[in-house]
């Protein structure tokens, strides 16, 4: 398509404008690696709220779940969660508080604070490295595939004849471009900048639902739809048939292999909570955890990404999917071969007015940009922090130390884009990193959270398994879908983690106190805490599991009302919206009362 000159000045206005504020904050990140890794905690626990919703707006995110909502309808809320979604939840409630009373800088210096500084510690602070940097390479190349393909439908020069080609060259250009603020800013960049790329894409995305609700009645819509599609409920199988309306949606649900969408709503529900149980990966998630100024700040920050991000991204969800329906869908049948990644850049060529296109863009650039930016911050706090300072030099000045994290996120974003030249699906990218990859990190990181004797060397082993299966059993048996694998590749952890802790000797006593006094998870933690009371009787252990795992789940059905709530409202089907509503309502004032009024009033928060 050819956009409007009005279209490309917003675009390139806005890309100007984001670079120079990178440069423009890069004095104040540039004091020391605790200004660029973590703002100082200096950032207000709003903007980092703000910024962490922006990083979670992407753009191969939003493309992926605009095809889920073409295909399975209201019933595409619930797969999200094999990231899992709702793990911020588990944040909101409890997890945040335990993580930034730690006071580290990154995950993998956590691990010191949780093993100490033996052996087994010292192998588990390696292999946490090694996975952060795995986890860091996917994201990145799964942010360089979706960025391509979004800017070649969008953006007026044809760089190659071959569309390939033509993805992969744009991808490289907006990834230069990217990476130069980002760079230059550390955290300082990425939250100011995502706190604007937020406001643009929430303005976008109540225009694009306001447009969608214009031009499509329900009774359009309920043309192009089957029986079913509207609805939260699901039975033994999915219950949604295309035939006669878009048979490839039939191959794609058949593909996916979510027929059963009971087993696979069970797998997710099992999963997701066994992965934010976990914890977050080590990864931009975490960084801002750790850069809250106060671990009450760090769980309201978390609270606040939900209630601001899931009403107003779904209504541009929705409203680009309505509009793709009922206005494409003759074009997608024509297709020989569909791919419905693409049915959000389709749908905004040409449904979307002009002027409000060049923001739409700028916006999802800036989604783009936003997580992008805040994956390639987290490499160089690992590699700086925890390798070359603990390990190679720890007496060279915070200047050479902001130099070497400019080349380490350069060499990441080289090295990740290389990997994304390989990947053509996202929809493949995203299951084997939400089910294979962080499938070998779940096991070891429950049990470090609430398993007293679980120690360095469990953790060590447990992680290598896990990254081996997440690795082996994908390249080997590529007929199995990554989510199906998840038992298997847990089950090789958890057995890692279990003997690999009983067979060498417990963690030193001293740590474990430490570690709980400060950090005061519930769970299996009897000795430490007698340790402790021996030594203050008056120490209490943390009593609130029953609460916060009941605020977890009246957290997980707040969540999902928001994110149904914007498409209800988007299809204009009013009735189901109230009911939404009236779930809002009441989960948020049991949240109220039961979490918020309990973390103002106590002190371990």
């Amino acid at each position: 398509m050819k956009l409007q000159a009005v279209d490309i000045a917003i675009i390139v206005g806005y890309i100007i404008l984001t670079l120079l504020i990178g440069f423009w904050i890069s004095r104040r990140a540039s004091k020391s690696t605790q200004h660029y890794f973590l703002g100082g905690n200096q950032i207000p626990w709003y903007m980092l709220g703000l910024s962490n919703a922006s990083g979670m707006f992407d753009i191969s995110g939003t493309m992926w779940m605009v095809g889920l909502l073409f295909i399975y309808g209201l019933k595409s809320v619930y797969i999200p969660w094999l990231w899992p979604a709702f793990n911020q939840i588990f944040l909101m409630i409890f997890l945040s508080a335990w993580l930034r009373r730690s006071g580290v800088t990154t995950g993998a210096e956590w691990i010191k604070f949780r093993f100490g500084s033996g052996t087994g510690a010292n192998l588990s602070h390696i292999i946490v490295i090694v996975f952060a940097l795995i986890n860091v390479l996917g994201f990145l190349a799964y942010g360089f595939i979706g960025i391509g393909k979004f800017a070649a439908i969008f953006l007026p020069w044809e760089l190659s004849p071959e569309p390939y080609w033509n993805e992969v060259f744009y991808g490289l250009i907006i990834t230069a471009l990217t990476t130069v603020y980002v760079v230059k800013g550390g955290m300082f960049s990425v939250v100011f900048t995502e706190v604007l790329q937020f406001i643009i894409m929430t303005i976008a995305s109540v225009a694009v639902g306001v447009i969608a609700m214009q031009q499509v009645s329900p009774e359009m819509l309920d043309q192009y739809i089957p029986e079913g599609w509207r609805s939260l409920a699901f039975g033994w199988e999915l219950g949604l048939d295309w035939t006669g309306i878009m048979e490839s949606a039939n191959q794609k649900i058949s593909e996916d292999g979510w027929e059963l969408f009971s087993i696979f709503f069970m797998l997710l529900l099992f999963k997701g909570v066994l992965q934010s149980l976990a914890g977050p990966a080590p990864n931009y998630d975490m960084q801002r955890i750790l850069s809250a100024r106060t671990p009450k700040e760090a769980l309201m920050m978390s609270g606040l990404v939900s209630l601001v991000l899931y009403f107003p991204r779904y209504m541009f969800i929705a409203g680009l999917t309505v509009l793709a329906l009922v206005f494409f869908s003759e074009n997608l049948n024509s297709m020989e071969s569909v791919d419905f990644e693409l049915v959000l850049p389709f749908a905004m060529a040409n449904f979307i007015p002009t002027g409000l296109l060049g923001l739409l863009i700028a916006g999802l650039l800036a989604a783009f940009m936003s997580t992008f930016a805040a994956t390639t911050n987290a490499a160089p706090a690992y590699f700086v922090n925890d390798i070359y300072k603990r390990y190679i030099n720890a007496e060279r000045s915070e200047d050479f130390y902001v130099r070497m994290s400019y080349g380490v996120a350069i060499g990441v974003v080289v090295v990740g884009t290389f990997i994304g030249l390989f990947v053509t699906s996202l929809n493949a990218i995203v299951q084997w990193i939400t089910a294979a990859l962080w499938g070998g990190y779940t096991a070891a990181n429950v049990l470090k959270w609430f398993w007293w004797r679980f120690n360095g060397h469990g953790y060590f082993w447990g992680m290598m398994a896990g990254m081996v299966g997440a690795i082996a059993i994908p390249a080997l048996f590529p007929e199995i879908a990554p989510l199906n694998a998840f038992p298997v590749i847990l089950l090789v952890s958890g057995a890692g983690s279990y003997f690999g802790s009983i067979y060498t000797p417990a963690d030193d006593l001293e740590v474990l106190k430490n570690f709980y006094r400060k950090t005061r998870p519930w769970g299996f933690w009897k000795p430490v805490i007698q340790a402790l009371q021996k030594e203050d009787p008056g120490f209490q252990p943390n009593p609130h599991f029953g609460r916060d795992m009941l605020n977890v789940a009246v957290g997980i059905i707040w969540q999902t009302a928001l994110a149904a709530g914007g498409i209800f409202l988007v299809i204009q089907d009013y009735q189901q919206l109230w009911w939404c509503l009236g779930v809002i309502v009441l989960t948020s004032v049991f949240l109220k009362l039961n979490w918020y009024d309990k973390i103002e009033g106590e002190e371990a928060y």
